[in-house]
């Protein structure tokens, strides 16, 4: 970006200074935090739980509420000071100064469509805008934001838009009022890693083309270099440093700063250590056998029914010791498999099975008896976890339900557990609302453990937690499986990880799996081009083994409710040939335990020539 020279910056932060205030005294939060940003930067904030980034940008939109105050500093807005002048905070909060959090689903509307939404949110703060001016712009900025078909996804509800389109949509809420200063708070961290690629890029392009100054705020320090001009990193709610992303990662000023970096999982580093399974292949510990799953949906506006093809013919094995990945794109399907390999939901066609006995058609007696063996961990360390119930109590239900031992045996073994996650002897009568997300999830761990399963399922139990709360709780799951011998199925979208913990990852595609590999083989020779493509949208510091400008996504994928004949990636492979567009591959091996359903595979190849 150009210097601004003289010119005053957009915004300044002097000496801001913010604490909790109780009736005890107050407890800091944020200490002499000072900056500035002019118009068409990008600043991004790092850094880990707890070290004040929420609070600030809180802060910065005029969003403090009690027990938080601002007790010192200045918050000058193209000179006004914000924390002074509490009318002009509440003037441009919304207007001139917008906000965009992590959890697109909760800031909309269910009952309205998303089009009446952005057409409210321009009126109520530009009244010169006739309604039908204002459905132009929503639509014209829809375009921008790349949702396909904007005119008609302007009349839809939240729900019928992607995780990835959620978001997009609100950029546009915040980009509808034109504001001067944008600021981002970890809208790419809930993401899979091509919908936040085309996030981060589309938020480029948006900055040059109306020179929206951005504050970005993010737990993962590859994104912050990829996003921003600068990076400035907190820790303990003061600021250590601050430095373009290249110096930054080449010359850190602080120890903390170099122990983010080198805390950070590698994907192609020679040095990196493959995971491979110490595992009895005899029998598999879960075998899924061609599970199809469809979900009935009304057509909007007509009579009768569509159907959703969530899961489509997926087969695979695990293994007594496996640490099995799952990967793909929101909307893949992952969840569903997921509900199905727990027996929440049965499947339309194919097993399940978990030690040779059937999950897909047990009855309820029997898959209780079998949760006994496998367990669930989910992804949100909140709503996952009753408020109003002790640690203590939530420990023991799992134990109480299942009638195992007396009222003093279960508080032993809640309290040798509670010892083996890492979590406070001390909190085993107190509520969660005072837990860290870290130790919330440590919470859901000790449930699921608690009945010493043979299999944890893990759904994306890691992607709320920031980078160093990941790296502990990877290392906990190690040390447990190093102890109790688990096998774990981990549903992620966070590569990194994939690629520290799981012997074996299979890819999913619009509902398929389109690629079983050994870690080692996917990452560094996949088989399908849609994994190349997650590769290359994977945030790393490393040099990119895979270029994203070759492999990167653009668009939605085809609805799950009207597939395309043949490959249902072709429509967005850049290797696509006839073929491809009348017949739907197959999975194939590629040797070394290796499958992938693509007609490029030498196999394929050969196959059909045979």
């Amino acid at each position: 970006m150009e210097e601004n020279g003289s010119e005053q910056p957009l915004l300044q932060v002097t000496g801001l200074n913010i604490g909790a205030r109780y009736p005890n005294g107050d407890k800091p939060i944020l200490s002499d935090v000072s900056f500035e940003l002019n118009s068409g930067e990008i600043l991004a904030v790092i850094g880990e739980s707890g070290s004040g980034k929420t609070v600030l940008a809180r802060a910065l939109a005029s969003w403090l509420s009690p027990p938080l105050i601002a007790t010192a500093g200045e918050v000058r807005f193209r000179g006004t000071d914000l924390l002074e002048d509490t009318e002009a905070a509440k003037r441009l909060a919304g207007r001139e100064i917008a906000y965009i959090g992590g959890n697109p689903a909760g800031a909309l509307d269910p009952t309205m469509t998303v089009g009446a939404q952005l057409v409210e949110k321009l009126r109520a703060v530009r009244p010169d805008f006739s309604a039908a001016a204002a459905k132009d712009k929503a639509i014209e900025l829809l375009e921008a934001v790349r949702i396909p078909a904007a005119p008609q996804r302007f009349n839809e509800y939240p729900f019928q838009y992607s995780g990835g389109m959620m978001q997009r949509v609100m950029i546009v809420d915040a980009l509808i009022s034109d504001p001067a200063l944008l600021i981002a708070d970890n809208i790419t961290q809930p993401l899979d890693v091509t919908v936040a690629a085309q996030i981060l890029k589309l938020m480029r392009e948006l900055n040059d083309q109306f020179q929206t100054a951005v504050l970005f705020i993010c737990s993962s320090l590859p994104v912050a270099c990829d996003a921003s001009d600068r990076v400035m990193v907190l820790k303990g709610g003061r600021v250590v440093e601050m430095q373009k992303p290249a110096q930054l990662v080449q010359a850190p000023h602080t120890d903390y700063t170099r122990k983010l970096i080198a805390e950070l999982p590698r994907l192609w580093d020679p040095s990196t250590h493959s995971p491979t399974a110490e595992r009895e292949i005899a029998r598999p510990i879960m075998s899924v056998k061609g599970v199809a799953k469809a979900y009935e949906v009304s057509r909007r506006g007509q009579f009768g029914k569509s159907l959703v093809q969530a899961v489509r013919n997926v087969e695979f094995d695990v293994y007594q010791g496996d640490n099995f990945g799952v990967v793909g794109e929101s909307g893949c399907g992952k969840s569903s498999l997921m509900r199905l390999l727990t027996g929440l939901e049965r499947p339309d066609a194919g097993e399940v099975l978990f030690e040779g006995e059937t999950v897909s058609h047990a009855s309820n007696a029997q898959l209780r008896s079998m949760r006994r063996r496998f367990q669930l961990v989910l992804q949100d360390p909140y709503g996952s976890l009753p408020p109003q119930s002790a640690i203590g109590d939530i420990l023991e239900e799992p134990l109480k339900i299942h009638r195992i031992g007396d009222r003093t045996e279960r508080r032993d073994r809640a309290r040798a557990v509670m010892s083996e996650v890492g979590l406070p002897q001390e909190l085993y009568n107190s509520l969660t609302m005072g837990l860290s997300a870290g130790q919330r999830q440590r919470l859901n761990v000790a449930r699921a453990m608690i009945l010493e399963p043979k299999l944890l399922i893990m759904d994306e139990t890691l992607s709320a937690l920031d980078q160093t709360e990941q790296g502990k709780m990877l290392d906990l799951f190690e040390r447990l499986q190093a102890q109790h011998g688990f096998t774990y199925i981990f549903i992620s979208h966070d590569l990194a990880m994939v690629r520290r913990v799981c012997s074996r990852i299979c890819v999913m595609y619009l509902g398929e799996a389109v690629e079983v590999a050994p870690n080692e083989r996917l990452f560094f020779d996949p088989g399908h081009p849609y994994s190349r493509a997650l590769l290359s949208a994977a945030p790393t510091l490393e040099e990119r083994r895979y270029r994203p400008e070759d492999c990167l996504l653009e668009g939605e994928p085809p609805s799950p409710i009207d597939l395309p004949p043949g490959c249902a990636f072709a429509s967005r492979c850049p290797h696509a040939f006839d073929r491809c567009r009348i017949e739907n591959p197959t999975l194939t091996s590629r040797g070394d335990q290796a499958l992938s359903a693509c007609f490029l595979n030498p196999q394929s190849t050969l196959t059909a020539a045979e």
